[in-house]
């Protein structure tokens, strides 16, 4: 009687514990499960939505500053100089550092970018001039008629569109001031956490471990351990790169003589923050100044930005970097894209931070998951 419920408890075992496809659908309809469950019930948690959305903007903006400023307070801290103090000689920096960039910085930039502001709509109508003047060349009317489409209406459905665009944004103005009051109020917020972050940052992993089974924290550890890693050194690694094609591109400008070379290095540096589709974003403006100017600024303005992307990609990139992040270029722009559709900007900004997150939360909970099961244990036949 034992060794038939032994076999039972045996075949039961190898067709459904032990089965790779039954565990798969068994834990897919638990997550259906919860879905479903979620979207009966999902009122439940609008409070927390709502505490969510209040709080991650300055959560964000507190955990960028914390990543770059946490290392000179350890090593301050390191040199004997008490952590509180060493957090007040922090601050006493930054205030200096943003006194000098407002009274000698700013001035300059908000000159330039009302220049570039009032001198758009010249550029654009130039820019159109240059477009209508090639579009009626003898060249461009062949390709036209071989190719049964009309440049002209191109230029009309663009104009409709961009016009289209500028009313929708004017429009938006009611909620484009709320976002930029809620931004502000955030960026305002941002020491006082970041000062309490500073100070007991290192207490914190202990505290979600003390929450903990025993046996859950080591293992726990280890994974908050790599996120932590992986976090801080994409933030400062993509900052000081940032920073870096910022200040290659203004010497580069200001070597060829582009106009609103500080504005659009600064506009380079804050795009760069989005790997691979931030460039192409940033060197737009700079392209269309170019063109306007002449087809020789043109020419050199693309010299300057491959001499750029060069030293950022070769040399800048590896040694800051390194390859903490391994992720593939092509999922990375998936990512991106992705995280632009579902979250807009936040989502662009965050995604790879995001994505290397989940990917150490995924690689850790399979490798659990792999050894509680035993269902990639490799069989051994014996003779």
């Amino acid at each position: 009687m034992q060794d038939l419920q032994r076999n039972k408890q045996g075949k039961f075992s190898k067709f459904f514990l032990n089965n790779k496809f039954v565990i798969a659908m068994l834990i897919l309809f638990i997550i259906g499960l919860n879905i479903l469950v979620y979207s009966r019930v999902s009122f439940i948690f609008t409070p927390i939505v709502v505490i969510v959305k209040t709080v991650i903007l300055p959560i964000i903006l507190t955990g960028i500053v914390y990543y770059l400023t946490v290392p000179i307070v350890n090593y301050l801290e390191k040199k004997r100089i008490k952590r509180i103090y060493s957090i007040i000689v922090l601050y006493l920096v930054i205030i200096g550092l943003l006194t000098i960039l407002i009274s000698s910085v700013i001035p300059v930039l908000k000159e330039q970018t009302l220049s570039l502001i009032d001198n758009s709509t010249e550029y654009f109508e130039q820019g159109i001039e240059m477009v209508q003047s090639i579009t009626g060349s003898n060249i461009v009317n062949q390709i036209q008629q071989s190719g049964n489409f009309d440049f002209n209406q191109i230029l009309n459905e663009l104009q409709t569109r961009g016009t289209s665009m500028l009313n929708n944004l004017f429009s938006n103005l009611t909620s484009f001031v709320g976002a930029v009051t809620e931004v502000i109020i955030s960026i305002v917020t941002v020491p006082f956490i970041l000062f309490y972050l500073l100070k007991d940052g290192k207490k914190l992993p202990v505290y979600i471990l003390k929450l903990l089974p025993v046996r859950f924290r080591s293992q726990t550890y280890e994974v908050m351990s790599e996120m932590n890693h992986q976090i801080s050194s994409y933030i400062r690694g993509q900052i000081i790169v940032s920073f870096v094609i910022g200040v290659l591109l203004y010497i580069g400008y200001l070597i060829i003589g582009l106009d609103y070379a500080p504005v659009l290095a600064v506009i380079a540096a804050f795009t760069s923050v989005v790997p691979y589709l931030g460039p192409a974003i940033a060197i737009t403006p700079a392209i269309i100044i170019a063109i306007v100017t002449s087809p020789f600024m043109l020419l050199k303005l693309i010299v300057v930005w491959t001499v750029v992307q060069l030293v950022e990609g070769k040399l800048i990139t590896p040694q800051i970097m390194g390859r903490n992040i391994r992720v593939h270029p092509i999922t990375i722009i998936f990512v991106i894209l992705t995280a632009g559709n579902l979250f807009g900007v936040v989502g662009v900004i965050l995604a790879v931070p995001g994505y290397a997150i989940l990917k150490v939360i995924v690689t850790h909970t399979f490798h659990w998951f792999k050894k509680r099961s035993h269902l990639y244990d490799e069989q051994t036949n014996t003779n």
